[in-house]
């Protein structure tokens, strides 16, 4: 019987997918762990690695092929011992051969009978539980890994078990981050037990509220909107998936979180004066070129790193029934693209140094305006930091990124008159808005997190020690 290869959910909130390039073809010899396929999401394009072996007997969607549902049927794989020539696509298209989705809840709702390979209906959303790999899984297969390429690589060069490491990528799936942290360790050695580790439950998408009567809150029609304007003086621009993500989340994070705001100025001199003796005492590498140059920026991500590590309190989100609180700070960085933007997460700032956060920030930037993130890379993360100072905005709020329970607002810096012992002087000084959502943080928190944040600012020392 032919394993089905199905289109994956690559992130918790993917629904549909392009296929956009086919790593293998017709008659390719497949093996666990091959990439056999790159699917862009509304903000990536990934990897997709099969998970069993055979030969690719039949492409179903054409690679170019847009907005393929997840779960959909992509292609078969003829199993060993199977005549591919022989394999056939399921009459009807790809949902005539697909089982129904039990209840939630039902124990055996992936097990497939007689021992056939598990399949999936086709859903709107992708099941709980699912993996991100190219093919169905057997009910109760316990010896397939879920990793990336990339730590897969890294796994055999190091001598790791991967079936002893903790994944922390979408769906559990092992990325490069938890190899390393397993060679650090020590614990997942080829050979070696993992030591057991709780998990924290998934948080659950939060959903738009409802209107009276049970349905979504509606605008206006786009009938409606055309109505206002002369015919013929705009034009029509299409939203692609990233735009429709945005718009979106962030409509519901206004809904459903109460945002409240909290502004200081934060006084720059002794700042500058560091940034710049760290900078001229940066080293060079093989090309002459400095080995770092940090920015402003970089500051006030390490600034907002130490903040919420010295307020333990407002380290956390908000999870329907629960509050997450955590152990180190994961803070986002907002970059813009063409038609959007990214909010990569810098994992542990309280812990890097500043050249290291300069150095990954570079990286991170790079490879988001090239839509080359990985979705572990930009989701996730406890607040974020949105910086308009380079187009000389002085002060605006931003709106929260669920599942994050605040946001900092930079503006730019600038010369003002202040007043210190009793006489008016001039500093460099910048406006930061904190965004906060009521549900975690109230007021006197906020106040204490933002006010720990200008306090490293002011005293930037604090930062290297």
């Amino acid at each position: 019987m032919p394993i089905n290869v199905l289109m994956p959910a690559l992130s918790p909130t993917m629904e549909k997918g392009n296929l956009a390039k086919w790593l293998k073809k017709e008659g390719d010899a497949i093996k666990s762990g091959d990439v056999i396929a790159e699917i862009e999401t509304d903000k990536a394009t990934m990897e997709v690695e099969a998970v069993d072996e055979g030969v690719l007997a039949k492409i179903l969607v054409a690679e170019g092929t847009a907005d393929v549902p997840v779960n959909e049927l992509i292609a078969l794989i003829a199993e060993e011992g199977e005549d591919p020539g022989s394999v056939q696509a399921p009459k009807g298209g790809a949902e005539a051969k697909t089982a129904p989705v039990e209840p939630k809840g039902t124990p055996d709702q992936n097990a497939a009978p007689d021992g056939a390979h598990a399949s999936y209906a086709r859903v709107d959303q992708a099941p709980e539980g699912a993996k991100p790999s190219g093919a169905a899984q057997p009910a109760g297969s316990g010896d397939r890994v879920f990793a990336s390429p990339l730590a897969r690589r890294i796994a055999k060069q190091e001598g790791v078990d991967l079936s002893a490491v903790k994944g922390s990528g979408p769906h559990g799936r092992v990325i490069q981050r938890d190899v390393q942290a397993a060679i650090e360790g020590g614990t997942a050695k080829a050979g070696a037990a993992a030591k057991p580790e709780a998990k924290s439950a998934p948080v659950p998408e939060k959903a738009a509220p409802k209107a009276a009567g049970g349905s979504a809150p509606a605008g206006l029609s786009l009938d409606q909107v055309k109505g206002f304007y002369e015919k013929g003086s705009f034009e029509e621009v299409p939203l692609d998936g990233m735009r429709k993500t945005i718009a979106k989340r962030l409509t519901e994070a206004m809904q459903v979180a109460p945002h409240f705001y909290l502004t200081v100025d934060c006084e720059l001199d002794a700042l500058m004066k560091l940034r710049e003796t760290l900078n001229g005492s940066a080293g060079k590498d093989k090309d002459g070129k400095p080995l770092f140059k940090l920015s402003v920026n970089d500051f006030v991500i390490k600034a907002m790193g130490l903040a919420l590590t010295r307020v333990p309190a407002a380290n956390a989100v908000w999870a329907e029934d629960r509050i997450l609180r955590f152990k180190h700070a994961e803070v986002g960085v907002a970059v813009a693209i063409d038609g959007g933007l990214f909010t990569p997460v810098i994992r542990k700032a309280d812990q890097k140094t500043l050249s290291a956060i300069s150095n990954e920030m570079k990286d991170f930037a790079g490879r988001a305006r090239a839509k080359k993130l990985k979705p572990e890379e930009y989701q996730g993360g406890v607040t974020s930091v949105s910086n308009l100072g380079m187009f000389g905005i002085k002060h605006f709020t931003a709106v929260i990124n669920p599942p994050q329970s605040s946001i900092l607002a930079v503006g730019a810096g600038e010369k003002r008159v202040v007043v210190k012992d009793g006489q008016p002087t001039v500093a460099q000084v910048m406006t930061a808005t904190l965004s906060c959502d009521h549900r975690v943080l109230d007021g006197a928190l906020g106040a204490e997190l933002i006010a720990a944040f200008k306090g490293l600012i002011e005293n930037p020392m604090g930062m290297l020690v």
